[in-house]
């Protein structure tokens, strides 16, 4: 009796073992597994852009919402006043510039009268110089009298003065032309200015209103109303499920043969039992040590191998059973098929 079970004994380890080497030949030798793998999501995260104090948070923690749905709102007063005061200096800038439009406007008839001016003072100085030729030709011969050719020499020489005169307020005009044109291309650029400075006014009054960046599940609600929130704060996050992602940590001596598009199967420990698909969708440009924040370095001193990690990112079928019920953080079990040429 005794030999009998120990006979069957024998029969059953040799099958299984049998079994097994069947099974390493024809599957297992094909397939690289890691418990190293957890669920990912590209979580973002919530914070303000301007500082202040918080009016409202219409949101409560682990509720959905949609991308553009309102999350929290900052008390606007400070902001308002802003863009008023920003409107007010824009309409004043442009005040300034209607001013220099109507003395535009008005030094062009100057210009006209002082070049009138010039034109009366040249033909004064014609008619008074040829007097004073005429009678100096005269008072060769004796013809007229010496106080009628001074009188004459010094009309000559006031409307030689008058014509100076005349020309050079004709040249201020024309001046105050060029400068009047330079102020307006001052203000101009000082409406443009004050545009700008309304516009990041009201940018900042919008910011004080701040909105879900996608679709997707509120978490980690950190602000309560009152709070004093400064720009770059963390507020919220927002988890875009059920948009999720798994990222295995393969050892090095693993990856030699995995190519982009090959079949996983999933094991989510949460739910034993119920496997998932995915397929290979990237490969991590560097080991996970890399991108620590000490790297190793191993040039120097003495040195130990570490068998390193890559992350590789896994897409899940999107028609998995468990779509709505991931979340990111839960482990899982990987299996690659390298068999399969990806794509």
């Amino acid at each position: 009796m005794r030999k009998l079970v120990l006979m069957l004994a024998l029969a059953g380890l040799l099958s299984a073992a049998l079994y097994a080497g069947w099974r390493w030949q024809t599957e297992w030798r094909f397939v690289e597994k890691t418990d190293n793998a957890y669920i990912h999501a590209d979580i973002s995260v919530v914070s303000p852009i301007v500082p202040g104090y918080v009016a409202s948070v219409p949101v409560a923690d682990n509720q959905r919402v949609r991308a553009g749905e309102v999350l929290v709102t900052l008390v606007d007063s400070d902001y308002a006043a802003r863009v008023a005061e920003a409107a007010a200096n824009v309409a004043s800038a442009q005040a300034v510039i209607v001013g220099i439009d109507s003395r535009l406007l008005l030094q062009l008839p100057l210009i006209e009268q002082a070049e009138a001016a010039v034109a009366g003072a040249d033909a004064e100085l014609n008619r008074s110089r040829r007097d004073y030729d005429r009678l100096k030709a005269l008072r060769r011969d004796d013809v007229v009298s010496r106080q009628r050719l001074e009188t004459a020499e010094a009309d000559f020489a006031k409307a030689t003065a008058a014509q100076a005169s005349a020309r050079a307020a004709l040249a201020a005009e024309r001046q105050r032309l060029d400068v009047l044109q330079s102020e307006r291309v001052l203000a101009e650029a000082q409406v443009e200015e004050a545009r700008a400075a309304q516009t990041v006014a009201e940018v900042d009054l919008a910011h004080t209103v701040i909105r879900a960046p996608v679709d997707g599940v509120v978490g980690n609600r950190g602000v309560r109303v009152g709070h004093y929130v400064r720009a770059g704060t963390n507020l919220m996050s927002v988890v875009p499920l059920p948009e999720v992602y798994l990222v295995a940590n393969f050892k090095e001596t693993q990856i030699g043969r995995m190519r982009i598009g090959q079949r996983v199967r999933v094991e989510i420990d949460a739910f034993a039992g119920t496997p998932l698909e995915g397929r290979i969708e990237s490969l991590a440009p560097a080991s996970g040590s890399q991108f620590s924040l000490l790297p190793p370095e191993n040039a120097s001193g003495n040195f130990t191998k570490v068998v390193q990690r890559l992350p590789v990112r896994i897409a899940l079928s999107p028609d998995n059973p468990l779509r709505e019920r991931l979340r990111p953080g839960l482990s899982a079990v990987v299996s690659v098929d390298i068999r399969d040429s990806g794509e």
